[in-house]
């Protein structure tokens, strides 16, 4: 039994750290991209600017995944799906014990 909690909490941390790798993979390539299409917006056609629709758009984004990745949006970390399972798992106890 300790092996397999000692084995789940390493799982659950791989995750993580992917999820964390995954977010800052993205911010870097927004940090790249966005300038590159300000520059491309500003030289070609400045006027109109286009590239806030890009930048806000991925922007918000960046921002939800580094919510999740970060478990800062209660319903998008680990916590909220251990506590589902677990109350999922209790209901379904209930409901044998029934008969």
């Amino acid at each position: 039994m300790k092996n397999y909690i000692q084995l789940s909490q390493y799982e659950r941390a791989k995750k993580k750290v992917k999820d964390i790798r995954a977010f800052y993979m993205n911010l870097m390539c927004y940090c790249i991209v966005i300038p590159a299409l300000i520059y491309i917006n500003l030289t070609f056609s400045p006027e109109f600017h286009w590239f806030w629709f890009s930048a806000a758009g991925w922007g918000v984004g960046v921002l939800v995944h580094g919510l999740s990745a970060f478990n800062f949006v209660p319903f998008l970390g680990y916590d909220w799906q251990e506590r589902k399972i677990q109350e999922l798992m209790e209901k379904d106890r209930q409901q044998h014990q029934k008969f």
